[in-house]
Order: C-alpha cells, then sequence, then structure tokens
C-alpha cells in the first residue's frame, strides 16, 4: 500500500529494505515538541492571516496539544510507515480531527519544517550546554580560590618547568571553558533565523507573515533566502564543533586527572562516586570517570566529521542525504553533556594532596628562571648571560646530587663571584610563585582575584554548583 502522506504518484509501498533504510522516527521522535511547537506557530499564522478559518485553527491546536500530551505520557505508538516525527504528528492529527488536519500542511513543506525543529531543538541544547559548562566553571574557581596557595609543579613537555599553584592550574581550564561557552553562544546568534515558510525550496504563494511565525518561536528574524533555508546545517556543524573543541579541552583535563591520581603521582584523591574497582585486584582505584570524559571526544568529533562528509558533496536544496544530520547530533551532543556532568561532578569531589604537590614543585630544579631573574634584577647581567650562569649552577646540583637551595653559596659563587645570600630567598617554591604577580600569573594573590571575579561573574548569571 502507498503512504498515504505523499504517495498519490506511486501505485505500491516501499520495499522492506527502503523502509529501513528511509524511516528515521527511531531517533528523531526526540524532536516531537518543537514539531508541535512548529505547528502551532504555523497554524496560527494560517489563521491570522485568513488562509484558515478561526474553527480550524483551533481544531488543530487542540489536536496537536492533545497529541503532545500522548507523547509525553508514553501513549503515543510511533510508526515507522509514516517514517518521521512530522508524519507520525500529522496522521495521529487527521485520527483525531479528521481531514482539517490536512490544512495544517499548507503553505510549509517537510523541509522547512524539518530545518525548523532541528534548529529549534538545536537552540535549547546550546543553552542547556552553556549553562553546564557554566556550572563546572564555578566550579573550577572555587577551586581555585580555596586552593590558591597550594603550590604544585607546572610542566612543559611532561617535564618539570616552574611551580605554579593547584589554583592557577584550576584557572587554566575556566579560562578554556569560558571560550567554549562563547562559542556556543556566538553559534546561537547564527541559527536564530527561522526556515518556516520557506516551504520546499522556493517559497510559497501563499500570502504567509514569515515575521509573525519566527517572533511565535523565538527567533530573532526569518531566513532571507528559501534556497538556504532548506539546505542549511551550518547551525548543527557549529554545535559539533563547539562541542568538539570543548571536548578535547574536557579530554585534556581528564588526562591530567588519571595521571595526577596515578600512585607515582598521588597528586589528586579522587572520590567513590567517580572512581571504580578492579574485579581482581583488590587495592585498585581506577579514574574511570575522567577515562570515559576523555573517550568522549572520539564519538563527538566523529559526529561532526560524518555530517560535514554529508554536506560537503550536496547540490542545492535539499536532499535525503540531510537525514543522517540528526542522529549523530543527539549522540554527541548527549554524550558531550554527559561528559560535562562527570566532570562537574568529578571536580567537586577532588581534593589536591597539599603535602606530594609541594614536594613535587621543587623537582627538577623548578625554580632554575628565578635564579637567572635573581641575576639580571640585582646584578644588572644581561639575560642570556644569566640563562648561561644558571644553567651551570644547575648543572653543579646535577652532579652533586642535590636541589638548587641544597647548594653552598661558596658553590655558587664558584660560577659567578658576584652571587650572593640573597639568591636564597628565591629559591623556595613558595617565593617563586608569591613573585609572579603579573596579570594572569600564579601568585595567589593574582589566583585569588581572578577566582573571585569569576565566581561573581558567574553567580550574577544565576550560575553555582
Amino acid at each position: 500500500m502507498t503512504n498515504k502522506m505523499w504517495g498519490g504518484r506511486f501505485a505500491s509501498g516501499p520495499s522492506e529494505i527502503m523502509e529501513e533504510i528511509n524511516a528515521s522516527i527511531g531517533y528523531d521522535q526526540r524532536l516531537y515538541n518543537q514539531d508541535i511547537d512548529g505547528s502551532l506557530a504555523h497554524a496560527k499564522m494560517l489563521g491570522d492571516t485568513g488562509i484558515l478559518t478561526a474553527a480550524d485553527v483551533k481544531k488543530i491546536s487542540k489536536g496537536l496539544e492533545d497529541i503532545r500530551k500522548e507523547i509525553a505520557d508514553g501513549k503515543f505508538e510511533f510508526s515507522r510507515q509514516l517514517e518521521d516525527i512530522h508524519m507520525n504528528v500529522e496522521q495521529r492529527l487527521r485520527e483525531l480531527i479528521g481531514d482539517t488536519a490536512g490544512r495544517l500542511h499548507t503553505a510549509r513543506s517537510r523541509n522547512d519544517q524539518v530545518a525548523t525543529d532541528f534548529k529549534l531543538y538545536i537552540r535549547q541544547t546550546i543553552d542547556h550546554l552553556a549553562e553546564q559548562i557554566g556550572t563546572l566553571q564555578y566550579v573550577l574557581a572555587q577551586k581555585a580560590a580555596e586552593h590558591a596557595d597550594v603550590v604544585m609543579p607546572g610542566y612543559t613537555h611532561l617535564q618539570s618547568a616552574q611551580p605554579v599553584t593547584f589554583g592557577h592550574h584550576c584557572l587554566a581550564y575556566v579560562e578554556m571553558l569560558g571560550r567554549d561557552r562563547s562559542r556556543f553562544k556566538d553559534a546561537r546568534k547564527r541559527l536564530n533565523e527561522c526556515p518556516l515558510g520557506a516551504a520546499a525550496l522556493a517559497g510559497t504563494s501563499f500570502p504567509i507573515d514569515r515575521k509573525q511565525t519566527a517572533k511565535a518561536l523565538g527567533f530573532d528574524r526569518p531566513t532571507a533566502n528559501s534556497l538556504d533555508s532548506v539546505a542549511d546545517r551550518d547551525f548543527v556543524l557549529e554545535a559539533l564543533s563547539a562541542a568538539s573543541i570543548s571536548a578535547i579541552h574536557l579530554s585534556r583535563f581528564a588526562e591530567e586527572l588519571v595521571i595526577w591520581s596515578s600512585a607515582e603521582f598521588r597528586f589528586i584523591h579522587l572520590s567513590d562516586g567517580y572512581t571504580t574497582g578492579s574485579s581482581i585486584m583488590p587495592q585498585k582505584r581506577n579514574p574511570d570517570a575522567a577515562e570515559l570524559i576523555r573517550a568522549k571526544i572520539g564519538r563527538i568529533l566523529g559526529a561532526f566529521n560524518s555530517l560535514a562528509i554529508v554536506m560537503k558533496g550536496l547540490p542545492l536544496a535539499y536532499s535525503k542525504d540531510m537525514q543522517e544530520d540528526k542522529e549523530v547530533a543527539f549522540d554527541a551532543l548527549d554524550n558531550y553533556s554527559l561528559a560535562l556532568a562527570a566532570m562537574t561532578g568529578m571536580i567537586s569531589d577532588m581534593e589536591p594532596n597539599v603535602e606530594r604537590l609541594a614536594k613535587s614543585a621543587g623537582g627538577g630544579f623548578s625554580t632554575a628562571t628565578d635564579i637567572a631573574d635573581w641575576l639580571v634584577r640585582v646584578l644588572a647581567l644581561p639575560f642570556r648571560d644569566a640563562h648561561h650562569i644558571t644553567g651551570s649552577i644547575v648543572a653543579m646540583a646535577e652532579k652533586q646530587d642535590l636541589q638548587l637551595d641544597q647548594l653552598s653559596l661558596e658553590d655558587m659563587q664558584k660560577v659567578e663571584p658576584k652571587i650572593t645570600k640573597d639568591i636564597f630567598n628565591v629559591l623556595s617554591v613558595e617565593n617563586s610563585v608569591k613573585s609572579r604577580t603579573s596579570y594572569g600569573g600564579t601568585a595567589p594573590t593574582a589566583v585569588r582575584k581572578m577566582a573571585n571575579k569569576w565566581i561573581k561573574a558567574l553567580e550574577k548569571e544565576g550560575l553555582s554548583s
């Protein structure tokens, strides 16, 4: 049998294989709220412009709200033969109110309908994700304020470089997440144009009011070109791109948490709520939450690549290929949201091992740069000369298996006779971090100030843990 919704031209129905490859209802049913919202706005506009009667609009609107309740209550039976959420809703509306349901599709196509539904969904998802990112920023900023004085090793090339503070390290991710959040907000601004009324690809001859439907659905304006309206999936790609970049940041932090929680480092303690045990080794505490967050980037970036590959070769306007946009986007954004939630919980419970961090902060001659800076500041040596002298002092300490602050003044004066005992004031990790008072530096005073700035800003937005 033919599909009653579009099958007038066809003598028979699709094959089982065609039905299998064509149906999207298994995943796009989650768009039911957006689909009904769009239909309600469209029906009202058709009534206000005189295209439909007030009685038809009232009948259609009540039917749509009844369907919304059926779906929300789990009483709606979705049909694969009807392919997607749009046709499932329309067929059920026909069952409820009769032939009047067919008038709802006046001056629109599934092409502009699905673009509108998906834009509404992505916009709502972006708002939720931006809030989650803000909450994670808040948790990290709180940790930064709480541990602004806790010294730890800072690394380049995963080699001990200079001492920093634990709070400073937390704030690095607050900054990254701030950029992530701004990318989502920028994407939201660009997507906030309404495709409804573009119809299949060429617009419509009916005297519709696209500005009315755009306003009713919370868009800034209607889209300006009907071809672009139904062919555009930039808004999905932008959301997936923003999620991919942010997931990279989460993955980098997750990698550090895995390293820091290992027996070799013991920099932090992760709670039982975000670790697991071993089936054979009773001593194990595995950072599985961090490892799974680290893994999520694969499927999130994969979704972006998948959709980019789908879109790259499509001529205007709509092609069925574009149905492949939703499943990957749903999966990627769901998993990104889950990763944010897991990271927020893990950071909330995380506690730094203050003594271990402090002990490690002094390793690897991490205050060597402070010696060079002292030579420049106190002895007025050119930095390159100071760098060479400091290197010789480090080599001496390494040969004697001593830390820099364990060398004698006499030993250092063998390298540079003008060095005085005051140099020992810069050799402690505490004094090193306290000296880094430049804007954005690791000094505890600077860290506390920046952390409190973030906390106040996020609280002003109504975001907190």
